[in-house]
């Protein structure tokens, strides 16, 4: 196919910036015991390579899937692009999925073989025996005697550093992606060569990124954020990126300066919590040029962040089904940043009602994205065909968010379709609520759920987290937001908690809200 993409891999990407830049710093990385740890991009290619080789001998054939357990460490990054050299599959997962839903990861996603560290290892020990394709764990960073034949870097050792000779192309698969599952089982995201080289190229467009800038990741590395937005735009242009094993809310600027970032990615929750700090006007003196994030924050909080230190916020939404950002708020435009910006070159999108007819500027319906499956959208759902049937349709994904576009082509997220609550024939966005709530001065969050309701179908109820040292009750939330809400949107039942059940990326876990409500639960010391 003749287009940005062409008929490169992951692969070629990889082996033509090594030609560009071999001397060239690649990646830094930081370990929660703070010691800084260099590849070139010659360096990083050869690991690649080796790891390749040792995936081979324990039999990896183009196509196996394998596992990923594992923090943010270089390790992760050698062994994405090893899978990716030999034709395998990546298949990444959070550090703190429990036993059970790694076994499922496991089990559904077929995978030949775990990587891991020895912390993580007692999980494994009572349900390995229960994985029957699982043939081996091998463990990175492994300082021990007992499992020294399992250690990735001795095996290493040993192997070669030529580049294996194995077919790929573009649209073969090249991750599985888990969604967090939080209405039913997670589905695995099928994230293609030419998905990652895609998101690559419009992303580094996007914010004019050039080979000396020097990208910040915080977040997981096992989540599409980091894998798409920061990784992938900087391999594309030959910048350069810098990891830290951990993020940290007090040191975020600091290991920024000290790693000589200039971007960087954010989600909600963590802008919230570097507000929480006590701002050290020295914070204030860093190269970061732009931050882009996701997720809600109030106009506020906006301001007294990009203020205090001296950057930029741009607003964007993406899926991992999308691969890259098919929507985000201009670098060299006007940002309206409580909005989720306009489309990115090489996306189509559009607001469209239960019909599927586009609908009128102002009016709330679901975003739908364009693209091609397998290049510019995902491939679909791993062994799932009815539910990829039901999200791709005609070239167009049916994402299952509401949002709206304004006057001037703007888009703004109201809220997740299965989060849009139903009261007494009413269509209420649980995220309008939450951001009146997030307004209040005493205020630190806010999650709203609906609740079952005999006469009005759900009632609207609001868990709060206050700033340290405020006095507020119900009675002041419901007050507040009666003035600045209709009637029939304001919560009937307030609950104060000291903190919220989240994923990974900081979001909201709202069907454990609910299950808190369903069964009356209070594992969290309520105020009210």
């Amino acid at each position: 196919m003749n287009d940005v993409i062409g008929k490169r891999t992951l692969r070629d990407l990889l082996n033509e910036k090594v030609v560009m830049y071999p001397d060239k710093r690649f990646l830094s990385f930081q370990d929660k015991e703070d010691r800084l740890f260099h590849l070139t991009y010659k360096e990083f290619s050869d690991s690649v390579n080796r790891l390749s080789h040792v995936f081979i001998e324990y039999g990896v054939k183009k196509g196996d899937n394998v596992t990923l357990h594992l923090p943010n460490c270089l390790d992760f990054m050698v062994a994405w692009f090893a899978l990716a050299n030999i034709g395998a599959v990546m298949v990444p997962t959070n550090v703190l999925s429990t036993k059970d839903e790694m076994k499922y990861i496991l089990t559904h996603s077929e995978s030949v073989l775990l990587i891991t560290e020895e912390e993580y290892l007692e999980k494994f020990n009572s349900i390995q025996h229960q994985l029957p394709l699982l043939r081996d764990i091998l463990l990175t960073r492994y300082k021990g005697e007992e499992r020294a034949d399992k250690s990735i870097a001795k095996l290493m050792q040993n192997a070669g550093a030529e580049s294996p000779d194995i077919p790929l192309y573009s649209e073969d698969v090249a991750a599985m992606l888990y969604t967090s599952g939080t209405t039913s089982r997670p589905k695995g995201v099928l994230i293609t060569h030419a998905n990652y080289l895609y998101v690559g190229e419009t992303m580094s467009k996007s914010i004019r990124l050039a080979p000396d800038d020097r990208q910040l990741i915080v977040l997981p590395l096992f989540h599409g954020n980091a894998q798409y937005y920061s990784t992938m735009s900087a391999l594309t242009v030959g910048a350069s990126i810098a990891i830290t094993e951990r993020f940290s809310a007090s040191r975020y600027f600091k290991q920024a300066k000290k790693m000589g970032a200039t971007v960087g990615s954010l989600f909600a929750a963590p802008i919230r919590m570097i507000l929480a700090q006590k701002y050290d006007p020295a914070d204030y003196d860093n190269n970061m040029r732009l931050i882009w994030f996701a997720q809600s924050i109030t106009n506020a909080q906006l301001l007294q962040f990009e203020e205090n230190y001296n950057t930029n916020l741009l607003q964007l939404y993406g899926m991992t089904e999308t691969v890259g950002v098919p929507l985000m708020n201009p670098l060299d435009s006007v940002r309206k940043n409580m909005g989720i910006g306009k489309p990115v070159i090489g996306y189509e999108v559009k607001v469209i009602d239960d019909s599927g007819n586009e609908v009128p500027t102002g009016e709330v319906g679901q975003l739908a994205v364009k693209g091609i499956p397998g290049r510019t959208l995902t491939k679909g759902y791993f062994k799932n065909q009815q539910a990829t049937n039901k999200m791709l349709q005609d070239n167009w994904l049916y994402t299952e968010d509401n949002a709206y576009v304004d006057e001037d082509g703007y888009f703004f997220f109201v809220d997740r379709k299965k989060d849009m609550i139903k009261r007494a024939g009413e269509n209420v966005a649980a995220n309008e609520i939450e951001k009146v709530i997030a307004g209040h001065s005493g205020v630190y969050e806010a999650a709203v759920i609906g609740i079952p309701d005999e006469m009005r179908d759900e009632s609207i109820k609001a868990y709060v987290i206050l700033r340290d040292g405020q006095q507020v009750k119900e009675e002041d939330i419901l007050h507040y937001c009666r003035s600045r809400l209709a009637k029939f949107k304001v919560p009937e039942y307030i609950e104060f908690v000291t903190e919220f059940p989240r994923t990974s990326v900081g979001k909201v876990q709202k069907h454990l809200l609910r299950k808190w409500h369903e069964a009356d639960e209070k594992p969290i010391e309520s105020k009210k």
